[in-house]
């Protein structure tokens, strides 16, 4: 039984809600691996960190030797998740889907077993259902129910449209727990509406419902919104070895104890052993650096994770970026500092417009990475190295 129960507190490492416990201990009683179900819509063809938060507990269930099945969404990914959406998400076509899944695959085996993951399509059962299925399907949930769900509820209080199509969505993902016979499904905090909807039709379909396990989403760069390629607070998992080594490094120290506790494989013990040496003095860049190396080595490779932090070493320790720079103090704001307005402020540029201009003639970086996005952000805290053209930098404190 203590067993059981040390298993459960290794599932729920980092999670954010568990339901149900009671259920989940009687599955793991009953000694099979269990069927662990988590899927990705492939919206989009590269894969950052913040999905890898995911990832990292399927591959944690892996370990403890369960079943895992990494669902690509190829038939729901046409419909368009509508979770958070003010506005509805155009469809995606059967070829970008196609691009896009074939790349999904190639990067989760980077964190997964691919001896131990069963890769499933959902088009595989929903194609065969067709349009009679779909109605029996849609027969199974009332609008009422599906009002609930809140960011369904704002866009029907605040007279925005919601698409029939959008309110499939949450059954087609229900209805893949039941076609994949499911013991436990994950998802981020926002599709707890969803998940649950899985465990009402597995009842209606005979089954037993599934347990779900909620992990937060994860934030980005800036310490403050979730991780997003829209936002520019992103890391992603196929960036050059030395561009993912700065990123991390400038996350603030106290985002690093997250990205520990999300990111990283080491042991909960481990990481608290880290705490407690900063605690006692240990300079927290150097147990950022430790963070940095983990998560470079996992895509990379050793190799590839030495050279990169060598050359964060050499630029900010060896003094290639020069020492007397001059220092410029900022305030922080209500949101993250967009950059083209600090290099402005910092006296980098003349104007805004002559920031964004040098951002798209790739002659920005922040810590010596090149910044490519006009939209990139800085965290709200820290001290960074800002750097225009060949000659010009700035070392920028933002507090």
């Amino acid at each position: 039984m203590r067993a059981i129960e040390e298993e459960i507190e290794q599932i729920e490492r980092g999670s954010e809600e568990l339901l149900i416990r009671a259920e989940l201990l009687e599955k793991l009683k009953a000694g099979r691996p269990l069927r662990i179900k988590a899927g990705f819509d492939p919206t989009a063809p590269d894969l950052h960190l913040g999905h890898t938060v995911l990832i990292n507990k399927l591959r944690h269930f892996q370990d403890l030797g369960h079943h895992v099945m990494f669902l690509i969404g190829d038939f729901t990914g046409m419909i368009g998740d509508p979770t958070g959406k003010n506005v509805t998400r155009p469809p995606l076509s059967r070829e970008q889907i196609v691009v896009n899944a074939r790349t999904y695959q190639e990067q989760v085996f980077k964190i997964l077993d691919p001896q131990k993951t069963e890769i499933c399509f959902n088009s595989r059962w929903f194609e065969p259902l067709g349009a009679s299925g779909m109605i029996r399907l849609a027969a199974l949930h009332t609008v009422a129910r599906m009002l609930e769900r809140d960011d369904f509820a704002k866009r029907h209080r605040n007279g925005q449209p919601i698409a029939i199509h959008e309110l499939l969505y949450p059954l087609c993902q229900g209805y893949d727990s039941v076609a994949m016979r499911a013991d436990v499904e994950l998802g981020g905090t926002d599709q707890k509406f969803n998940l649950l909807v899985g465990r009402e039709l597995q009842k209606h379909y005979g089954q037993a419902p599934q347990c779900i396990l909620t992990m937060p989403l994860l934030e980005g760069l800036d310490g403050i919104n979730k991780m997003s390629k829209s936002l520019g607070n992103y890391v992603g998992i196929n960036e050059p070895p030395a561009e993912m080594f700065g990123k991390l490094m400038s996350i603030s120290d106290d985002l690093m104890w997250r990205y520990f506790e999300l990111l990283s494989f080491r042991s909960m013990q481990a990481i608290n052993d880290l705490q407690q040496e900063a605690a006692g003095g240990r300079n927290p860049r150097d147990i950022k650096v430790l963070l940095a190396h983990e998560i470079v080595e996992r895509f990379h490779g050793t190799v590839a994770a030495a050279q990169a932090q060598a050359d964060f070493d050499a630029r900010f320790r060896q003094g290639v970026i020069p020492e007397d720079i001059p220092q410029v103090n900022l305030l922080a704001g209500e949101s993250p500092p967009a950059i083209a307005q600090v290099l402005k402020q910092a006296g980098l540029t003349g104007s805004t417009s002559e920031a964004l201009r040098m951002i798209e003639q790739g002659g920005v970086r922040v810590d010596g990475i090149r910044i490519d996005d006009k939209q990139f952000v800085l965290p709200s805290k820290g001290s960074f190295v800002l750097q225009v053209g060949k000659r010009k930098y700035a070392r920028v404190s933002i507090a």
